[in-house]
């Protein structure tokens, strides 16, 4: 099994630019994840900073990516000592797929929390449902638990309200860093399906934050929406780490499955 760290792998080209292969195992079809695609942007943009982490994320998703060779180019915007950003773009057969701005830092994993909220309950592993047994594509490359009380939609019975909880690990067991926090935050089910949309819900634009690193083991990801109107739907996305620690945070606008059930 190519390891996640592999299949994000980038090889600069010099002047910013990197080549890239994207992994047809994280693709669902013929698109590649987005939270994929994100990794792989983020490794070029660490890659091209002083500084060790990628703090925030902001990415418009301009079209479906394909899985095979495409670059990744970077362009520094400021540089600082706590900070540096850059516009980092994905492009493949000459069209660009992402353009991202990505803010980059260091930050310290010793450091504690001045203040946190609590972590959003999500019953035991033993108590979830894995992801299903179609274990081809980007669900044979993730191991993920869903909370039962998100899981109506699949019989016809969804909840009525935009949300979904799960935890969530890489399948060949590597441990989370801030590139697998990019690919959990768009791995769960569209929230939207808990509203009787169930379809492929294309993400236009989305936004991340990087608040702690990761400690090793399972992750819980919780997501929920505020609004579905007019075609469109929001998803706001945080990530807990197996200590307790909120490690992630992400907002995305969504184009609204067309098929209801």
């Amino acid at each position: 099994m190519t390891t996640y760290q592999e299949a994000t792998s980038v090889t600069p080209q010099g002047d910013g630019e990197y080549a890239v292969r994207l992994a047809e195992e994280y693709s669902f079809g013929e698109a590649v994840n987005g939270g994929y695609l994100m990794g792989v942007l983020l490794r070029a943009a660490v890659a091209e900073s002083p500084h060790a982490h990628p703090l925030t994320t902001a990415a418009s998703f301009l079209r479906p990516a394909q899985p095979g060779p495409a670059q990744v180019v970077v362009e520094p915007r400021k540089t600082g000592r706590t900070a540096a950003t850059a516009r980092v773009s994905l492009v493949q057969n000459g069209k660009p797929i992402v353009d991202a701005m990505v803010t980059t830092g260091t930050l310290d994993p010793t450091s504690e929390p001045a203040y946190q909220g609590e972590r959003p309950p999500i019953p035991p592993i033993e108590e979830c449902r894995p992801s299903g047994h179609d274990r081809s594509g980007f669900v044979a490359q993730v191991d993920m638990r869903f909370d039962p009380a998100v899981m109506g939609w699949l019989d016809g019975e969804p909840s009525g309200r935009p949300e979904m909880r799960a935890h969530f690990r890489l399948a060949s067991g590597e441990d989370p860093d801030p590139y697998v926090l990019a690919l959990a935050l768009d791995a769960l089910v569209p929230v939207v399906v808990n509203t009787g949309n169930v379809g492929w819900s294309p993400t236009v634009d989305l936004t991340w934050h990087l608040r702690a690193l990761p400690a090793p083991g399972w992750l819980t990801v919780h997501g929920g929406g505020r609004l579905v109107r007019d075609g469109w739907n929001d998803e706001d996305v945080e990530i807990w780490d197996s200590s307790g620690t909120l490690v992630a945070q992400s907002r995305q606008l969504a184009r609204t499955a067309r098929t209801r059930k």
